[in-house]
């Protein structure tokens, strides 16, 4: 957690691969991250289709070409933990995430493993459970099992300098 709380700023891209139990193949999309600590995530998407999320304090905000949709996390308890499960990891903020999740760290420095299981039953409703597998101060990889099967997995590439 020091290691992640060290990085102020971090920038890079990602893929993501959804698997839809009722869709022969995973949906792809992918983009660009960046995390400015403690609480300001951006994710754009680049392909399939343009796509911005905002997650700057408790407000979360969607831009779809023209549409634009803002909403107050805490108004959506799954939206919240899973929006944490991120944030959290990525500021190294150990107490935000036992708010929603037991913790399992597992590993070491140089190559961990950490998994979040909700312990809200109306959470977990929704998302099983959240795996997030980094080096050092980097999260390398996020996989989140929903409570109806489905998955995604999304690859992180951090940017050179950042």
């Amino acid at each position: 957690m020091r290691a992640l709380s060290a990085q102020k700023i971090t920038r890079g891209t990602f893929v993501e691969r959804k698997y839809i139990a009722m869709l022969d193949s995973p949906v792809t999309s992918s983009g660009e991250l960046s995390f400015t600590a403690p609480s300001r995530l951006e994710r754009k998407t680049l392909k399939p289709r343009p796509e911005s999320v905002v997650l700057d304090g408790g407000t979360l905000t969607i831009t779809r070409g023209e549409r634009q949709m803002v909403m107050q996390v805490q108004d959506h308890p799954a939206l919240a933990a899973l929006t944490e499960s991120v944030r959290g990891t990525l500021a190294g903020d150990r107490q935000a995430l036992e708010r929603h999740f037991l913790l399992t760290l597992g590993g070491s420095l140089d190559r961990w493993t950490l998994a979040l299981k909700p312990k809200e039953p109306r959470i977990r409703g929704y998302v099983l459970e959240v795996r997030i597998a980094g080096e050092r101060g980097e999260v390398q990889t996020v996989e989140v099992e929903q409570s109806d099967r489905d998955r995604s997995v999304m690859t992180i590439t951090k940017a050179a300098g950042s």
